[in-house]
């Protein structure tokens, strides 16, 4: 998360210039006015929000055509879960879902390639506001319909599919960013109309749902800051109490578990070395359990790195790709906007370099050149 810019006072906070003396600390009253005006003038974290939509919105089409084949038997009338036993399992548990609407297969396969479509244009960022609800639709529906073949990444996206409703994170990366500067491109040259009651009126509107939409996305954002710390927290707090994961042994067991061994000789590879295994079970307690206390400092991005291995490790030696993927994605909302805007001028800097072309910096460094018709140039 960008949590130090999202610290940082904005709009009607002065700041001290460099250099100067800061001054005694400022009161609480002025702390929670600072924090508040970050709350409700601007959005924060927009490119990690981005990221969310496009790795799951990409991570769930894939799910759905990996499972294309094998459709029917996990969630159509085929599947030996029926329709009617997940209705009645919802009369129990309150959820409800699309696919339960009807027993026919026609409407099922409709439904999926629905599916397809909701997920492909979340991830384009396509009228991402609506499209959210959609692809939380859609991904609520197929979990609850097969609930008993869900796991740990299933249960995340479903989360994360409902936080993200939240969010304004088609202001990033999407076709809706390019419209938007499409469409303010197109009227920079058009004048501004008079002043009236209904102009004052519109402003008024505008501005009011410029707050709603930030305090709806800073909140959805923390929320799932705040979901990952937890799942990280519990999680390590829950290996401390087994007797394997403190001598060191725990993995050792896990790579010799048949039904999350989809390489057999690399899972035998891998529990030959003793010392390797029982550090790696140590270093994945001590990472989870730390984790929530690190986000506010640099130590967070070493810890990130680890847990990166981490679950690309649990990804090919588990066959857990679905949810490795979910993690994974879910750690990116902790980077800041920063290093996405670094990451998005290093590919426009490399580009000009493949293509022969000048940078945006370059452009603006070398002034205009134009030659005389007709003259050549000189080689010096």
């Amino acid at each position: 998360m960008e949590t130090e810019q999202a610290l940082v006072p904005h709009r009607g906070v002065p700041r001290t210039p460099d250099g100067a003396d800061a001054g005694p600390p400022r009161p609480g009253p002025e702390r929670v006015g600072a924090f508040l005006a970050v709350l409700t003038e601007r959005p924060v974290s927009l490119y990690a929000a981005a990221v969310l939509r496009i790795g799951y919105g990409f991570l769930y089409l894939v799910f759905l055509l990996r499972e294309f084949p094998h459709r029917d038997e996990i969630w159509g009338p085929g599947s030996p879960w029926t329709p009617e036993l997940a209705r009645q399992l919802f009369d129990q548990t309150g959820w409800a879902g699309i696919l339960t609407l009807s027993d026919s297969r026609p409407y099922f396969e409709t439904c999926y390639a629905l599916a397809l479509v909701t997920s492909a244009l979340f991830m384009l960022g396509w009228r991402t506001r609506a499209v959210s609800v959609l692809f939380a639709v859609v991904v609520a529906s197929f979990h609850t319909r097969a609930i008993f073949m869900t796991d740990g990444g299933d249960n995340l996206i479903l989360l994360m599919a409902l936080y993200l409703t939240l969010t304004a994170c088609g202001r990033r990366w999407s076709l809706d960013a390019r419209r938007t500067r499409r469409r303010a491109s197109a009227g920079k040259g058009e004048s501004g109309s008079t002043d009236s009651g209904a102009d004052d009126l519109r402003h008024q509107l505008a501005t009011s749902r410029r707050t709603l939409t930030a305090v709806l996305h800073n909140c959805g954002m923390f929320v799932i800051a705040a979901q990952v710390c937890f799942l990280y927290g519990s999680a390590g707090l829950y290996k401390v109490q087994g007797g394997s994961w403190g001598n060191g042994t725990a993995l050792h067991y896990v790579l010799n578990l048949d039904l999350f061994r989809p390489w057999p000789e690399l899972s035998l590879l891998a529990d030959e070395h003793d010392v390797l295994i029982a550090v790696a079970c140590y270093l994945t307690v001590l990472v989870q359990v730390a984790f929530p206390f690190v986000l506010f400092g640099r130590l967070k991005y070493p810890v990130l790195t680890v847990l990166l291995g981490m679950h690309l490790g649990i990804a090919v030696l588990m066959g857990l790709p679905l949810f490795s993927g979910a993690m994974i994605i879910a750690d990116a909302a902790f980077l800041p906007d920063r290093f996405y805007r670094s990451l998005g001028r290093l590919r426009q800097r490399t580009g000009a370099e493949e293509t022969g072309a000048p940078s945006h910096g370059e452009r603006a460094l070398v002034p205009p050149q134009s030659a005389p018709a007709g003259r050549g140039s000189s080689a010096g």
